[in-house]
């Protein structure tokens, strides 16, 4: 009954059906259709959005919630020594980092011994991350070389990561893998260094804080980079705070390349290149002399030769051979006075002094003075002792052991300056190397003194009976540049070679508080066609004769006698 409409009688007694209540009710009827109708739209509206606008918007957050991207670190390039001899690797990336990608660890086989050549590596940095030039883009998390070998190759050493797309369920477990773009392993560096030498060249100094640098003398090639005390670069590799950090607070500076980066006052090694200016701006003859009286005085000063402050012996009548021979510090100084430090400078200069040698490692360029640097310098005036001493390389003027290896080379080479190649070079390529202007009268002189020097009456006396002992002819391998003295045979098929080489000792005050002066010897072997310079510094040693010169006469021995 409450369905029917009311019943409304009018005025006249006539009687009509009541339509306001029933027309509420379709409006009510009408409003909810109508609602549901808008709810219907915006749903379809929303589903539109969701799979047509945004499907794949949505369909990309569905999937890196259920797949998931590993970065594959790319192996670090191999470096080789000159014989293939592997110095640093890298594992198979088999580590996970916090970041959850595969990394591999970098290996160092020789650790000290390699430590200032081939260098280490350490999480980059921000600088590294936006200063990096190589074309293979750091990432976030990446290692990068910090020294040597590892830092100057970077680019080369690094490789191309990879990645692995891996599937995951909603507790983020892995359920299969997806697809594996494997990394690119980096390039393999076949470095100029011998490690065999090498290992001699550390083990000789030991404790002794020094250098040894080893030359090819016509391709610059680095045989030898030794600098001690060294440090052990996987301890950066690992992150060892401790261990990396004890390196950098030991006062013995063992992070510190002293082969490239110490600079140590040259003493008589320097004279090789004042006898050359000598030479070449003709101030003085080969066969010219001067008498050795011991002492010479510049103003109220008196400079010794060193023979005798020694022995209280001077030397008599002294050429230009006998004063290399001798290394007379009397006709240096006389030579010098000369001389005079500009063109002192300029010829050093010419022999690579007060200049980076090109090697790519950090190194320093030491210091051949002047007159304007001095006064520059100090606010002083240049006095003819302050010639005396640059002349024997004292005093104010300082160079690099590979400097002085450097220059030592161009008295190998028939007279060119080349510069230090790290990377192994193709036999007689002189790419790197530059003419001095020496005349063949002035290289030969100066080799010929090199010469006696190491031999009877020298001061180079370690190398006056210089023998190898070497395979015989019969079994094809002996050095083919050797000088053969009176072999004798042994019954193991072995000969003993004499072997003539050309040098220079050097002692040199070192003002320190042991009062020891620096030991150094340079020298190149054989005399006839070198194969291989040597230059020994031994901070604070002594004599270098009796400090230096041994180090680089068991080096030699190690050289020439090493055979399949």
């Amino acid at each position: 009954m409450n369905k029917l409409s009311y019943i409304h009688k009018g005025d006249t007694g006539s009687m009509s059906f009541e339509t306001k209540q029933r027309s509420f009710t379709q409006g009510l009827f009408m409003l909810y259709g109508l609602s549901v109708a808008i709810f219907l739209l915006i749903a379809l509206v929303q589903l539109f959005q969701l799979t047509i606008v945004k499907g794949s918007y949505y369909t990309l957050l569905s999937d890196d919630n259920r797949v998931k991207e590993i970065i594959i670190e790319a192996p670090r390039g191999v470096i080789n020594d000159r014989k293939g001899i592997s110095l640093a690797i890298s594992t198979k990336p088999n580590i996970i980092d916090d970041a959850g990608r595969l990394e591999s660890r970098r290996i160092y086989k020789y650790p000290e011994e390699i430590s200032h050549i081939v260098g280490y590596r350490q999480s980059a940095d921000k600088d590294d991350l936006e200063n990096d030039s190589c074309l293979n883009k750091l990432k976030y998390g990446d290692k990068v070389g910090k020294k040597g070998v590892e830092q100057l190759f970077e680019c080369e050493l690094r490789g191309k990561h990879g990645k692995k797309l891996i599937e995951v369920d909603t507790h983020g477990k892995y359920t299969k893998t997806l697809s594996v773009l494997e990394p690119i392993e980096g390039e393999t560096i076949n470095l100029a260094l011998d490690i065999e030498l090498q290992k001699k060249a550390m083990e000789l100094l030991g404790d002794q804080k020094g250098a040894v640098v080893g030359l090819k003398p016509d391709t610059g090639e680095v045989l030898i980079l030794a600098s001690t005390p060294g440090f052990d670069p996987q301890s950066f590799e690992d992150g060892d705070t401790s261990a990396s950090g004890l390196f950098i607070t030991d006062t013995n500076k063992p992070l510190f390349n002293r082969a490239t980066e110490g600079t140590y006052p040259p003493g008589s090694t320097f004279k090789l290149f004042v006898a050359a200016a000598g030479l070449e701006e003709e101030v003085i003859t080969s066969e010219e002399t001067i008498m050795d009286e011991g002492v010479i005085a510049a103003g109220p000063l008196k400079f010794h030769n060193w023979y005798f402050l020694e022995y209280g012996r001077t030397e008599g009548e002294v050429d230009m051979l006998k004063a290399l021979q001798r290394s007379n510090d009397i006709y240096f100084y006389l030579l010098g006075g000369k001389l005079g430090p500009e063109k002192i400078k300029k010829w050093a200069e010419l022999f690579g002094m007060q200049n980076i040698t090109g090697i790519g490692l950090s190194e320093s360029i030491g210091i051949i003075p002047s007159t304007f640097w001095k006064n520059d310098t100090f606010g002083e005036r240049w006095f003819l002792g302050d010639t005396y001493n640059l002349s024997i390389g004292q005093g104010y003027v300082a160079a690099t052991p590979i400097q002085i290896a450097r220059g030592t080379a161009a008295f190998a080479n028939d007279g060119y300056l080349c510069d230090p190649q790290l990377i192994k070079n193709q036999p007689n390529n002189k790419s790197s190397c530059s003419k001095i202007p020496l005349s063949k009268k002035t290289y030969d002189i100066i080799r010929e003194g090199m010469r006696r020097a190491c031999t009877t009456g020298g001061t180079g006396y370690p190398f006056f009976d210089f023998s190898v002992n070497q395979q015989s002819e019969s079994n094809n391998e002996v050095t083919s540049a050797t000088t053969i003295d009176a072999p004798e045979s042994s019954p193991s098929g072995m000969i003993t070679n004499k072997i003539e080489v050309g040098c220079k000792t050097g002692t040199a005050e070192s003002h320190a508080k042991s009062g020891m002066p620096h030991a150094w010897f340079t020298v190149f072997a054989p005399f006839e066609k070198p194969e291989i310079v040597l230059t020994v510094l031994v901070e604070e040693g002594g004599q270098g004769s009796e400090v230096a010169a041994p180090i680089a006469k068991d080096i030699l021995k190690v050289y020439f006698e090493r055979y399949e």
